[in-house]
């Protein structure tokens, strides 16, 4: 491999996410640059880090940082009907003809749950995009590529790890590959659903260490970033094409950060690839909706204020704080810390910066305005608070425009913010994570098929902008999954609903897609029978912001097409 440095990789190049159509006044800024398209919508841009400053927001703007992505969670086949629908011999689906995609943690290749009977792998290729080689993916510049042919070799090697070093050392992503997709193993009581399909796994590189210190994500904390998520994305579907198969593609991991709309540069491009014929995008929207991580406020009208409190624990970690305004309207804060002492009402501008200090406390607050964030048109204020002190923290948010629309504030996703911080008035709705607020793609939540009672953490809809999400609600807890020595856990959360979801998503790639029967279904269409075919309760209305529209049931996506017109 050359010697040159790879801004890629670099821990001495920042990223920035820029649309294509700004990459000219961003060349105006760094001239120096170096540019490399994700896709015709979005590309990766490297500067030296050096040049990433506190005032980097409000001179770059919010949208070109990476957002950071952490893994959502740490039986089922009755439940939604998928063994009943298999005993009807022209519907028993398994994924045959079908790809599983991956992004994720990487995967236990030499789990004989994803090989065939006669030890051969059920994996297209792997790209690992932590190993530098001479092997990367053909188009793209970094990481290294594992074809079918490699990992064959490696599985009939005494030391498998010599030919193919993948692995997965923290098991989220064989989890997620095993419940969609894993062969059965009985006596462990463990039954994959797409059992035909095949795999094309990615594990993702971690964060850059730039990126964490500036949004104070901890150091151990598993992140990774929006441009490696893209370029994932973008092989994943480059793979599809080129051998002419159909895909459902996992997403079990999200953020906390942005407008919860669906907007920006990563998510015109996945609701671009979930139109795609033959692509199918599942997300899991989270485990934040007890978290006390989201606050809405409404101003009165008299005052046209709202006080927010958050508790900051003892020893809480540096941390972020996003508040989202409703369009046209205009926010504004006040601050006082837990010893009283008084910031007084931060008026904004077009984009603001401000360093605040205290003299009773040590804590820094890094103020970043912005009245029209550029990716979603939206007011926005970034708090990254330093050193808070433990105590009640007051925000006074002012809103001024002609009507009262509210605000709302994000605290980090868990993993990247200390659990003893947290809103007094905290509000469990709209605590779906960012991703899975995407129009098109097909958003995942979690639920007890024990007693089809909700997963008591699952994110709650609907959008910042009253979108439907989540859209259905999948078997989430205690589900049987594989782990990286081997044997098999219970797991619970929406990355396990979401892998459940993605098996069912194949099983209907394979009668559309591969049988011919909805040759142009694409997750558009997808989502229009599962919201159809959705077992409901009979004393809720639909759709609502736990469920959705129901629970997914695909007997009963198929009945429906029988019986209904």
């Amino acid at each position: 491999m050359s010697d040159a440095i790879n801004p890629i990789v670099s821990e001495e190049y920042a990223d920035l996410v820029i649309e294509t159509e700004g990459i000219d006044l961003i060349l105006q800024m760094f001239p120096n640059a170096t540019i490399n398209p994700i896709n015709y919508l979005i590309s990766l841009v490297n500067i030296p880090t050096t040049l990433i400053t506190n005032k980097s927001i409000s001179q770059i703007g919010y949208g070109a940082f990476p957002a950071c992505f952490g893994l959502v969670s740490q039986a089922s086949l009755e439940a939604s009907n998928i063994t009943k629908l298999r005993n009807i011999p022209a519907l028993n689906l398994r994924g045959q003809g079908v790809l599983i995609g991956i992004l994720d943690t990487g995967i236990d290749y030499t789990n004989p749950i994803f090989t065939y009977p006669d030890g051969t792998t059920r994996i297209v290729s792997i790209w690992d995009q932590t190993i530098q080689s001479d092997n990367p993916p053909e188009g793209f510049l970094y990481g290294t590529e594992y074809s079918r042919e490699q990992i064959n070799m490696a599985l009939q090697n005494e030391n498998p790890y010599e030919i193919v070093p993948s692995k997965d050392e923290i098991g989220h992503g064989t989890m997620v590959a095993g419940i969609a997709g894993g062969n059965d193993v009985p006596e462990s009581n463990f039954y994959g659903i797409a059992t035909g399909a095949e795999f094309v796994v990615v594990k993702m590189k971690q964060a850059k260490d730039y990126l964490k210190k500036f949004f104070f994500i901890p150091e151990e904390a598993i992140a990774y970033q929006e441009n490696d998520l893209s370029f994932a994305l973008e092989y994943l579907v480059r793979v599809s094409t080129k051998i002419s198969r159909p895909m459902a593609i996992c997403i079990a991991v999200n953020t906390s950060e942005g407008p919860h709309e669906g907007r920006g540069t990563l998510g015109s491009y996945l609701s671009l690839i979930s139109s795609i014929p033959g692509i199918a995008c599942i997300i899991a929207v989270g485990n934040e909706g007890i978290a006390r991580r989201h606050y809405f406020g409404l101003p009165t009208v008299e005052s046209r204020t709202d006080t927010v409190e958050l508790n900051v624990g003892e020893n809480a970690l540096s941390f972020t704080m996003q508040l989202w305004g409703m369009r046209p309207n205009i926010y504004s804060v006040d601050i006082t810390s837990p010893s009283g002492e008084f910031v007084p009402r931060i008026i904004s501008r077009f984009e603001e910066f401000k360093e605040i200090r205290f003299i009773f406390e040590k804590t820094v607050i890094y103020l970043d305005y912005q009245l029209s964030e550029s990716q979603s048109s939206d007011p926005f204020i970034m708090f990254r608070i330093k050193d808070p002190a433990p105590g009640i923290w007051k925000f006074k948010v002012y809103e001024s425009g002609d009507t009262i629309n509210g605000f709302h504030i994000w605290l980090p996703m868990q993993g990247f913010v200390s659990d003893n911080i947290y809103f007094v008035r905290s509000d469990p709705n709209t605590t779906i994570l960012s991703l899975s607020a995407n129009p098109l793609s097909l958003a995942v939540t979690a639920y007890n098929n024990a007693d089809e009672t909700l997963y008591i953490n699952a994110g709650r809809g609907f959008t910042k902008s009253g979108g439907i999400a989540p859209l259905i609600a999948a078997p989430g807890v205690n589900i049987i999954g594989p782990t990286i020595t081997k044997t098999f856990a219970e797991f619970s959360g929406t990355s396990v609903a979401a892998a459940h979801m993605t098996g069912i998503a194949v099983m209907l790639l394979e009668w559309g897609i591969v049988q011919g029967n909805l040759p142009d279904m694409s997750t558009v269409e997808m989502k229009v029978l599962m919201s159809r075919g959705a077992k409901r309760k009979p004393e809720l209305v639909y759709p609502n912001q736990e469920w959705g529209y129901g629970i997914v049931d695909i007997y009963n996506v198929f009945d429906t097409l029988r019986t209904k017109s």
